[in-house]
């Protein structure tokens, strides 16, 4: 999700985010990175942490950094993977509780989504 204003992302971007994320394995592949932090992870590390290896690896990070939530950079021989994903995930929460309970006729004091 490559996108500068946090406040207002398109239905469009929104929902190729989301189709990124549709799949348990990708999930997983970006909660992984999202837990090693700024470091990031080798391939082959990530890999073993999350299960998914070889060329399944390769096509989930390949969707990932297209969606703007991972990035890969080469280090010597090995390609680090690492999670960019932190303002996308907040645009995409945003997105979805930006008018939670707008139609409703109480207000939603339970969810202040501020």
């Amino acid at each position: 999700m490559k996108h500068d204003d946090l406040t207002d992302i398109s239905l469009e971007v929104a929902a190729s985010t989301f189709a990124a994320l549709g799949s348990e394995q990708r999930l997983s592949v970006l909660r992984c990175l999202v837990r090693a932090g700024n470091d990031g992870l080798s391939i082959g590390e990530l890999g073993q942490r999350t299960g998914v290896t070889g060329s399944t690896l390769t096509h989930h990070m390949k969707i990932l950094a297209q969606a703007g939530l991972v990035r890969q950079e080469k280090q010597g021989r090995s390609i680090i993977c690492a999670a960019v994903a932190y303002d996308a995930v907040h645009q995409l929460s945003h997105f979805l509780l930006r008018e939670c309970c707008a139609d409703s006729s109480q207000p939603d004091k339970d969810h202040d989504h501020g």
